[in-house]
This record gives structure tokens, sequence and C-alpha cells, in this order.
């Protein structure tokens, strides 16, 4: 399935400027709780994967797994293993190491305090809050009873009173659009770079997209075209960047396979993963 997907993009790449920008099915999964379609596709001269996510119950379907807290990181295959059921993953939190030291200014102390723990004023897996840096506001994802939300410098306060169950988190600057409208600060570098990326939005319907951005065409995509595009193809209610570069992955199963396959990445040793199950394989 990888070599056929990996072909697919390559075939895009050729044709592109014959055929425009036209999408390709490489699997497909459905279900009576979980459907979710994956496509090939080139924009800006970047094959991309474009997925589609249904679920009938979003707060228990998308599960996360991580690595061990301050010890070590971990391939999204093995922490996606550690999950009953998983038919889809993404990578997600970016995350502090001794090759990733950077942290945002607001963090207290020094960039070894967070080694091997992902970014994010807020951390919570599975409903155990991990971390809370007081006075420094969230910006990132919460898993709360109705599913996905994303806030954009919030108090963490403000975010607890929801009661999530889990988060994930990457560069202050990473909430792309709130609302229907960017929000994305066009004169940060880190946006106007091409790159491999992983990005997930939420639309009106409570339906999710997920582009993965390759490098199999030798070219990414900056964070004004992924805004472009998603905005000019869906209009999302949001769009939050996920952690990217070599971090990068997306793995999925069809219906008919007890396997996850590797359609892009799992190169990278990361720090948590966002799953998607079944909703008999459900948090309880």
């Amino acid at each position: 399935m990888r070599r056929l997907a990996v072909f697919s993009l390559l075939l895009c790449l050729l044709f592109s400027s014959a055929l425009g920008e036209e999408a390709t099915e490489v699997l497909s999964y459905q279900s009576d709780t979980l459907r979710f379609t994956v496509e090939s596709l080139c924009y800006e001269g970047a094959a991309c994967y474009l997925t589609q996510v249904w679920m009938a119950d979003p707060g228990r379907q998308i599960r996360k797994a991580t690595a061990t807290w301050e010890q070590d990181l971990r391939y999204p295959s093995e922490m996606a293993g550690d999950i009953p059921g998983a038919a889809l993953c993404i990578n997600g939190s970016g995350y502090v190491s001794p090759v990733f030291p950077g942290i945002p200014e607001e963090y207290p102390g020094d960039s070894p305090d967070y080694y091997y723990t992902p970014l994010g004023s807020l951390t919570i897996t599975d409903g155990t809050l991990l971390r809370n840096l007081e006075g420094v506001p969230y910006y990132g994802l919460t898993l709360e009873s109705d599913g996905l939300h994303l806030y954009n410098g919030e108090e963490n306060s403000r975010v607890l009173a929801a009661s999530p169950t889990q988060t994930w988190s990457f560069y202050p600057r990473c909430p792309l659009v709130m609302d229907h409208r960017s929000v994305l600060d066009t004169q940060w570098g880190f946006a106007n770079a091409r790159a491999m990326r992983t990005v997930i939005a939420r639309e009106d319907s409570g339906e999710y997209l997920i582009l993965t951005v390759t490098n199999h065409s030798g070219r990414g995509l900056t964070l004004l075209q992924v805004v472009e595009f998603l905005q000019t193809r869906y209009d999302p209610l949001w769009v939050y960047n996920l952690d990217g570069g070599p971090s990068a992955a997306l793995l999925a199963r069809t219906p008919e396979s007890d396997a996850l396959e590797v359609l892009f990445g799992n190169t990278s040793r990361d720090a948590d993963v966002m799953v998607f199950v079944e909703l008999d394989h459900a948090a309880s």
C-alpha cells in the first residue's frame, strides 16, 4: 500500500501541470462509527495526503498515546500500538529534547527542565494533569466531551474548566484559523518556510481534515499556503499546525486489516500521537 501511495503522488507531480490538482483516493475505511478517506494530491508543487475523518463520538474515539514523561521519545507506530483498535494515527505535539532544545520565552526555567516532554503550558494525558505553567497561556488542542477544541492564548484555568482529557501542543503561533478567520502571523519566519507538515482542522459539521505535507516532491508547503488551501476549499472552523518536519507521520489501516500501514513518516521518535479508533475501542 505504501508503494502505491508514493507512486500515486509521484504521478500526480509528473502530470500536475496537465491535470491540475486532482485528488486520488489511496485508502478508505468505512464502518458504522468511524469513516475516513485518505487522498493524495499536489498543491503548489508539494505532494500531500488529505485525510477526511468522521466519528460517531469523537470525544471518546480520539485517543492519545505517549512516550515516557521526561525519559524518552518513541516512534509513532510504537505509541499507536498501545491503543487497541488503532485505525488512524498522526504525530502530535512538538517536544523539547537535547536535539530540539528551544522553549518559548514565557516558560520558567531552562530547556533541560523540559527534556523529553511535549510543548504546551498544559499537558494532560488520560485525564491526568502533568504540567500547568501558571501565568503562561495555552496554545493548542484539547480533547473534550464533544471532540477536539483549539485554544489560542487562553488562561489555563479557563481551559481546565472545560474538563479536557487530553492535550496536544506546539509553538504558541501554531493556531492558524479561529472561527473561520486566519490568525496566522504572516511575518513569522517559521510560517514562510516550505516544510513537511501535519495540520488538523475541524469543520462546522464536526468532521476533521488532516493535511499531511510530504517531502516526496522535494518541496513542502508554507503555513501561508496551507491556510490558503484549507480556507479556499473547505472554510474550516479552526486549523492547527501540529509538529512537522521529520516528525510528520501518517499511519492508517483498512477494515480488512488489523495492522497500521505507514503512509508517510514514522522516521522520527516523538512525544505523543493522536489516534482514531472504533467506538467499541473508545475511552470509557
